[in-house]
């Protein structure tokens, strides 16, 4: 539910077509209060583990009641009116059709602060500053930055196919068709609003195979694997962008084709990567409805994979920072975070559970050392997993 600066539930989050309304509401709201010498309060969706909920049947995480209030005080005047003066630059995105990443926002605004002295106390140190704010914003009007035409990285994974065809809808209302059969080695990317997309294919997929490393996916495209096998391969490049979830999203409901995640065997994995392409984060509640994939399943690799294939494993190094605070991760997650407490998520909170006793890890390109003379060894073993049903 998005509240208005009373506090007054509104139903459901807002319509990208009444974003301008919603936000003239707000600010006329706000500017009422002043007048009253009432100190307004702006109220924004909690998006943190604490207020985050998952059901099986629904399939990604849900924000629960939550709300964080931001009342007008001299330590949130700088927060407040930064939101209203980003909000206004975002509006005029909507208003003129101009698209711009989140990057460009943050010089944008110091553009707007060098031509208008009056607005330095505005001023962004940092990248992160304005970051945080569109977040605000979003989580008050529980509505995604792309509706704004906000983008943080506006690729989506290199996907290869042989019988995939993909219509777009252009802007002014144009239609395009691509056929990822006639690229020859160059990848199909989406844009970050896959729903613009429909897919087609020239007959049924058998599955979607998405693999963390962008590198292997495309080594794999390389050595034939979408031509012997009636698939499509998406690399991912660890940890997946809203443009990559929302085309996993596509796919798995346009399709209806299995789909397989390929990725390495650790904690950073598991929950950073895997567990926010299947069910969203917390920090994305609002929107993980449209950006994340329910069906998407663990193909590897798995512990029993070490043992079977005789795959060159790593112990954890206790001088890594990076890697001993993957660990912390995962015993908070085993505790707090509802995706791991859910039954039928049994298998995953397993493989935690034993990267938290073992202390080891092995990634996806260990495959490649099965065999090293047979450069198909990794996509046979991907076959024979699949068919055997070796997946979480």
């Amino acid at each position: 539910m998005a509240k208005d600066s009373s506090g007054k539930k509104r139903s459901g989050g807002v319509d990208a077509n009444d974003l301008p309304e919603f936000s003239r509401e707000i600010c006329e709201a706000l500017l009422a209060d002043l007048e009253r010498a009432k100190r307004p309060v702006l109220y924004a969706t909690k998006c943190s583990l604490d207020n985050a909920f998952y059901n099986h049947k629904v399939g990604f995480l849900t924000a629960g009641d939550k709300k964080v209030a931001t009342e007008l005080n001299v330590s949130s005047v700088k927060k407040m009116s930064r939101a209203i003066f980003l909000l206004e630059i975002m509006l005029r995105n909507l208003e003129n059709g101009g698209v711009n990443t989140k990057r460009e926002l943050y010089y944008i605004s110091k553009g707007e602060v060098k031509n208008k002295p009056a607005l330095r106390p505005l001023d962004f140190q940092d990248q992160d500053e304005s970051d945080s704010v569109i977040d605000f914003i979003c989580e008050m009007l529980e509505c995604y930055r792309e509706d704004f035409n906000v983008y943080a990285n506006d690729r989506g994974g290199q996907t290869y196919s042989q019988n995939l065809i993909v219509h777009e809808t252009m802007p002014d209302g144009e239609k395009a068709t691509v056929d990822l059969s006639k690229l020859g080695t160059s990848p199909f990317q989406p844009k970050n609003r896959p729903q613009n997309l429909r897919l087609t294919t020239k007959k049924k997929l058998d599955f979607a195979l998405v693999v963390e490393s962008e590198g292997t996916a495309n080594t794999l495209v390389a050595n034939g694997f979408t031509k012997r096998n009636n698939a499509l391969v998406i690399g991912a490049a660890g940890v997946p962008s809203n443009a990559v979830r929302g085309w996993c999203k596509l796919i798995q409901d346009e399709l209806n084709i299995p789909l397989y995640f390929f990725g390495d065997l650790d904690a950073y994995t598991m929950q950073n990567i895997f567990r926010t392409l299947k069910a969203g984060s917390a920090a994305s509640l609002i929107r993980n409805q449209d950006y994340s994939a329910p069906d998407v399943k663990f193909l590897g690799v798995l512990p029993e994979d070490i043992k079977k294939y005789d795959l060159p494993d790593y112990g954890v190094k206790e001088n890594d920072a990076q890697e001993v605070r993957a660990l912390k991760k995962a015993q908070d997650a085993l505790k707090n975070d509802p995706f791991f407490h859910d039954k039928k998520n049994k298998g995953l909170t397993d493989i935690l559970n034993w990267l938290l006793k073992n202390k080891r890890r092995c990634e996806q390109q260990a495959f490649f050392s099965v065999n090293p003379r047979d450069p198909l060894m990794p996509e046979k073993i991907i076959l024979e997993k699949i068919k055997r049903g070796n997946y979480v």
